[in-house]
């Protein structure tokens, strides 16, 4: 009995410990959509994976741009338009996507040398501290667009 015991005692305990891994919080997916006038902003998309905690992504940010902001579609009076977003909230184990017709990112002014590369790094700046840096596959202008669900052309909404 005492064998079976001294056994059996460490495969529970590694059964049990599996169940106690948390959940990893990240980000993949990630696009920036280039605007075809370097005048307007360019659009990014991702998909954040929420961990075992919530969280709230506070900002995105990147090198390789003058400004980013989150941003939301909304139809308002009838009409769709843009709304800034200061925060969003990452519920435990959720899937949490920006993507066309949605929640977006607006970039200005991407360095064009570092969008020829075909990537550019952003960096998420989640709530519990963590920093998470992403590389962007860069869409130039021409290029298949991720799916717009629907939503046409986002540069005729107003901002």
């Amino acid at each position: 009995m005492r064998s079976l015991l001294t056994t059996l005692l460490p495969a529970i305990g590694l059964i049990a410990l599996t169940g106690c891994e948390k959940a990893p919080l990240y980000v993949d997916k990630a696009t920036i959509r280039l605007s075809p006038n370097p005048e307007t902003p360019s659009a990014g998309y991702f998909t954040v994976h929420g961990g075992s905690d919530p969280v709230t992504l506070r900002d995105v940010t990147s090198e390789a741009a003058i400004r980013v902001e989150m941003h939301d579609s909304v139809m308002k009076n009838g009409m769709m338009s843009m709304q800034r977003l200061d925060s969003v909230d990452i519920p435990a184990k959720s899937v949490v996507k920006f993507e066309p017709g949605g929640r977006h990112l607006m970039i200005w002014k991407v360095n064009p040398g570092i969008a020829a590369t075909g990537k550019v790094t952003l960096t998420f700046i989640f709530s519990n501290g963590d920093r998470i840096l992403v590389d962007a596959a860069v869409q130039k202008t021409g290029e298949a667009a991720p799916k717009d669900n629907g939503m046409g052309n986002m540069g005729n909404m107003t901002h």
